[in-house]
């Protein structure tokens, strides 16, 4: 890597959207905890400090060392960061009057300065912080204010050692309208970045990483037809060819037609794919299990299990390949610790220590946008690259309560005309996630003279940058009224559809 970032994350929820905006500079960028040791190295061009929960007036609020870089590279400290730089540098700051959060016009800037080139006088900015900077410290200027707060933006004095740059707003958010701006003029103006970190680019290093890691040695991974692993497989094969050998497991949750489909677009891709069809041994696992976690854990035991056993059917297997992306690695390392919110089916850690086998993680480093870019860079089928996210456990979690056969073909019936329905009005790009949930529930209806007592559907919508929030996705009534016919009158064992206009939080996008 030629050039990059560090972001110091003192928990903020912005940390990753610093670093999502930053990516979006083709800057490559990482985020560390702020307690991990701060070694800048030739390639690090900047750090930026996030914004934080604690209050610096707080004993227990994070203080680490900023003597080990400051005047040495330049630095953009956010909020929180702006308030430790205050206070530990000599200034002043006080708990405010009333929480400063939302919209503010920046006023009173200083346009001389490179980190305001093109920032227009007014422009809006979010504030979100309980603490207010009432005096600079010294050896620090004023930049910018607002109608509501004296000091919004300030810098260090110092013209001889690299800047210190300091904001009580949050740039990284949309409702700064021009934070993106001021972001790249921090990034090229002033850490002289040359935003050379391009999809191609990305690719290009990775495979000649790649070759380099596993020389002449073979990998193993399993795929689940989504976009993660599929990148994935396909940055390897790219690397080492035919020594990659990759199972595609059909537990029987996947969506009608899927285990066919997808092995076909692997086998027009080159990859060499095994496809296993496990749909009995899931099954029987499943068996009278209706608490969603239980049964998370037993299709991720039994995929443990099928995979291990198809494994020992090869020789010379050295690797592990994972498609983990960026997301997954800054949870296990969070300021927090690792997140306990982490469902049970993404862990399926046991498989290397089981398998006595190194891992290989192509995409850690990628945030989920930017392995859809890469994967258009390696000209994957479209088919693959704009499907919506699938859980895990498939539509294990998509019947609520036991899972039987029948429930799966009836559920899977229901879905494919919805799918079909979103690509057939234009809908389905329009959104990031869609699914049928096959409810516990039963109700009367008329089927032309006779009364039916028979199963309901939800049908579930989202739009979402990454997952971590989601907005209901408004669907047209016409299509939502062609969807409910068309399953009612083809899917015997359905008689009501309902259409969830929940958002998340506090509702999660799967039901279970």
């Amino acid at each position: 890597m030629s050039e990059k970032i560090l972001i110091l994350d003192f928990g903020s929820q912005y940390t990753q959207l610093i670093a999502r905006r930053v990516r979006e500079l083709n800057v490559f960028c990482e985020i560390q905890p702020f307690n991990a040791p701060v070694n800048p190295d030739e390639h690090t061009k900047a750090i930026i400090l996030s914004g934080s929960p604690f209050s610096v007036t707080e004993p227990n609020s994070p203080h680490p060392d900023l003597d080990a870089f400051l005047g040495r590279i330049p630095v953009l400290a956010v909020c929180y960061g702006a308030q430790l730089i205050a206070s530990t540098h000599g200034g002043e700051v006080l708990p405010s009057n009333k929480r400063e959060y939302g919209k503010a016009s920046l006023d009173k800037m200083d346009h001389s300065d490179p980190l305001f080139k093109g920032i227009e006088t007014g422009t809006q900015v979010w504030m979100s912080h309980g603490d207010t900077i009432h005096k600079l410290p010294e050896g620090f200027h004023l930049l910018a204010g607002t109608t509501s707060i004296d000091v919004a933006a300030f810098r260090s004095d110092n013209n001889e050692g690299a800047p210190v740059y300091c904001l009580q707003f949050h740039p990284e958010v949309t409702h700064s309208l021009q934070g993106l701006d001021l972001l790249r003029n921090f990034a090229y103006e002033i850490a002289g970045c040359s935003g050379d970190w391009t999809p191609a680019s990305f690719a290009e290093e990775t495979i000649e990483a790649l070759k380099k890691q596993i020389g002449t040695e073979r990998v193993l991974m399993g795929l689940s037809g989504g976009v993660d692993s599929t990148v994935a497989a396909e940055l390897l094969h790219h690397a080492i060819g035919d020594r990659l050998i990759c199972f595609f497991v059909d537990n029987g949750l996947l969506r009608k037609h899927e285990f066919e489909e997808v092995l076909e677009s692997y086998k027009q891709m080159g990859l060499n794919v095994v496809g296993v069809d496990a749909k009995k041994e899931f099954y029987s696992a499943l068996e009278g299990l209706t608490d969603p976690e239980g049964k998370r854990k037993a299709i991720g035991r039994v995929f443990i299990e099928v995979f291990e056993r198809e494994a020992k059917k090869l020789s010379h297997i050295e690797w592990l390949g994972q498609g983990t992306i960026y997301p997954d690695v800054i949870e296990s390392v969070s300021v927090h610790g690792p997140s306990v919110t982490i469902k049970s089916h993404h862990n399926v850690g046991g498989l290397p220590e089981k398998l006595d086998l190194k891992i290989v993680e192509p995409l850690r480093m990628l945030f989920k946008d930017e392995v859809r870019r890469v994967g258009k860079e390696l000209n994957i089928p479209t088919d693959i690259l704009g499907r919506h996210p699938f859980p895990g456990p498939g539509l294990g979690i998509r019947i609520l309560g036991d899972i039987t056969p029948e429930k799966v073909a009836l559920l899977q019936e229901a879905d494919y005309i919805y799918i079909n329905n979103l690509r057939k009005f234009g809908l389905y790009d329009e959104i990031w996630q869609a699914g049928t949930i096959l409810l516990p529930v039963q109700s009367v209806g008329v089927m032309g003279d006779e009364r039916t007592y028979e199963q309901t559907v939800a049908l579930r919508a989202v739009n979402s940058m990454d997952g971590m929030t989601a907005e209901w996705s408004r669907l047209p009534h016409d299509f939502l009224a062609a969807v409910s016919s068309e399953i009612i009158n083809n899917v015997k064992g359905i008689n009501r559809v309902v259409y969830d206009i929940s958002t998340k939080p506090p509702a999660t996008i799967e039901w279970e």
